[in-house]
């Protein structure tokens, strides 16, 4: 098996003081159906407009529709990029970038970084300077979706951990708490599915808190810091971001639809996590 490649090194660190690493967490509700429908008509480019029409069930549609919308009004506010106006593209992995323009973003500096989740009527997306982001978001409650198949894909130690707790809902929470965290990795290295989840480990405290991380071959633990949110009951959220001694140790957390900059929740970013190459 080829070892991932890891990531490129970040720019050169910005002057003046680090910006902070955003997220907004929006729930589906946040955005009644039709003004969502309204937006995405004047927001989203032609290949987004083929994509939502693709979908046979409405929830599945309103989803998209919210999650994308979400998307570009955020990189309106940090870009300075008007929503119609974001040219959007993907890897050949398929993780989107958002192409700047030729004379630079209008706002925030030279680099940004994004990533977008969502599931069952939820998003969240992250946004963070010069280097890296991977969001992922989950609910608990999966219904007849058990977690006994993506815990096979973890490596032996995690599935070790997941198996201590009680059957039922302590079990599920320690599966999706990694089962978050791995995919939040993925996406910021860009890999997607194309990295096996056993080749990488992560050791978890009890309630919360990435204690260690053992990186696949080609990667070092300690260019990484985790987060792991709740940001609603039963909602399981993880973020991974590159970060270097430049990067902001401060966490914004937005709630709902950005239609203006409300006052977001502050947290800590935590250090990075023990490891070894």
């Amino acid at each position: 098996m080829t070892s991932p490649a890891p990531v490129a090194d970040g720019p050169a660190a910005p002057l003046g003081p680090p910006e902070p690493l955003k997220l907004w967490f929006c729930p589906n509700e946040e955005l009644a159906p039709g003004i969502a429908a309204t937006l995405a008509k004047h927001w989203l480019d032609e290949h987004e407009q083929e994509i939502a029409g693709r979908f046979l069930f409405e929830r599945d549609r309103r989803q998209y529709l919210v999650a994308h919308a979400l998307v570009r009004r955020v990189l309106a506010l940090e870009a300075g990029v008007p929503e119609a106006e974001a040219v959007i593209w993907r890897s050949s992995r398929g993780r989107p970038f958002l192409q700047k323009p030729a004379a630079g973003l209008p706002r925030g500096g030279k680099e940004l970084d994004f990533n977008l989740s969502h599931s069952n009527g939820h998003n969240l997306l992250g946004v963070v300077r010069h280097q890296r982001i991977g969001v992922d978001v989950e609910r608990l409650d999966r219904g007849d979706q058990g977690f006994d198949t993506i815990v096979e894909t973890f490596a032996a130690e995690e599935r070790e951990w997941v198996a201590q707790a009680p059957q039922g809902r302590p079990r599920d929470r320690r599966a999706l708490r990694l089962w978050t965290l791995k995919e939040a990795y993925s996406k910021a290295r860009g890999l997607g599915l194309g990295l096996p989840f056993d080749s990488f480990a992560f050791t978890l405290g009890e309630d919360r808190g990435v204690l260690g991380f053992r990186p696949p071959q080609g990667d070092w633990a300690e260019r990484w810091r985790f987060v792991e949110l709740e940001p609603v009951p039963d909602v399981l959220a993880a973020v991974a971001v590159l970060a270097d001694a430049t990067t902001a140790r401060v966490v914004e957390l937005h709630h709902g639809f950005p239609w203006g900059r409300s006052a977001p929740r502050h947290l800590a970013l935590p250090d990075a996590p023990a490891g070894h190459r």
